[in-house]
């Protein structure tokens, strides 16, 4: 029974796979994400920026798993960014940046991009790793000053990617998307099944080897 572990302390991310009725166990990277944008070229596209990221992760757990996981499991590394005005915005560092970024970003659109990496291990050894990105487009809307100053002292937007969720206080700000909603949150579940499927996994036997019990 292959067991999954989401290498994210999101909670999004894991909230995403309960409602599809996986409940992972969670194990934090705690990779250097500014480390590993270094060693990419400067020019590195913005799907190879998340997805070189999503490995990072994957891979920094599975050094960390106890016996039993190694003998037969499935780790999932992802990272999220946004992309706009010719850049890719990660969390913003002050509740100040968050402020910024709205005012930029109030009544426009910006690509959301979503790297996945899923590494199956079993008897202690890496059997098989996919790994492949995802992007969404997101049309955000025009909150007031008022409503981006709350937004902003709230605490959620210095936590995510861009600076908005769909899944919390931002869901109000945002018009639409045009792709994966789950992967703006931050795991896409359409992808990620995909790269289960390459690594020879189903979804119906991760469905019993991870039941959602509460």
């Amino acid at each position: 029974m292959t067991r999954v572990v989401l290498a994210s302390a999101s909670p999004g991310r894991r909230k995403v796979l309960r409602g599809a009725g996986i409940d992972p166990i969670v194990i934090v990277s705690g990779v250097d994400e500014d480390a590993v944008v270094a060693e990419l070229p400067e020019d590195a596209a913005p799907g190879t920026v998340t997805t070189a990221l999503a490995i990072a992760k994957a891979q920094a757990v599975t050094h960390t798993l106890d016996a039993e996981l190694l003998a037969n499991c499935v780790v999932i590394g992802c990272d999220s960014m946004l992309y706009r005005e010719g850049r890719l915005w990660g969390k913003p560092a002050t509740e100040a940046a968050a402020i910024e970024g709205w005012k930029a970003m109030a009544g426009k659109s910006g690509e959301l991009y979503t790297g996945h990496c899923v590494i199956l291990l079993r008897d202690n050894e890496i059997e098989a790793t996919a790994a492949e990105h995802a992007v969404t487009t997101v049309r955000f809307g025009r909150p007031s000053e008022a409503d981006v100053l709350a937004y902003a002292r709230s605490g959620e937007p210095v936590g995510v990617a861009g600076g908005f969720t769909l899944d919390g206080l931002g869901g109000w700000f945002v018009d639409g998307v045009d792709g994966d909603p789950s992967a703006v949150i931050g795991i896409g579940l359409p992808l990620t099944r995909i790269l289960f499927e390459r690594v020879g996994l189903t979804i119906p036997g991760l469905w019993r080897a991870n039941p959602v019990r509460d």
